[in-house]
């Protein structure tokens, strides 16, 4: 089992239809792989509306990983650590730590060199994938 995190810039291809992304998103439903988005994640993507048909479609294939005090505080200390200031993609990074410590994880993101940044620093070992 692998676990694949989703960053905003993968739920934004999502929601463009981005074929690739589809296909990484079917693949991994099929496989029986966990995909997750963190909340903050969602809150950057969403506007709601029917014009997100295919994000919340999506949505519906995702776990969404809260949000809450402990896992705020961490991402602020990760922030803090690696003279990065984005909270959302360093919660990204946080949940995917989490996962890496059980199963193989993957994230999609469009921001590679900032999660790369942010997971080396947890020494999470997880793979990056492209959006």
């Amino acid at each position: 089992m692998t676990a694949l995190v989703l960053d905003a810039g993968a739920l934004i291809a999502l929601d463009r239809d981005d074929r690739a992304m589809w296909a990484r998103l079917h693949a991994a439903e099929e496989a029986g792989d966990i995909v997750a988005a963190p909340a903050g994640v969602i809150a950057q993507a969403w506007r709601g509306g029917r014009r997100q048909a295919l994000l919340f479609r999506a949505l519906m294939h995702c776990d969404e990983v809260v949000l809450d005090g402990p896992i705020a505080r961490a991402c602020g200390r990760l922030c803090a650590g690696t003279g990065t200031a984005d909270v959302i993609d360093a919660s990204v990074a946080v949940a995917a730590a989490e996962f890496a410590h059980h199963t193989h994880t993957a994230i999609a993101t469009s921001d590679p060199d900032d999660i790369e940044t942010l997971t080396s620093a947890l020494d999470a070992r997880v793979s990056i994938i492209g959006v």
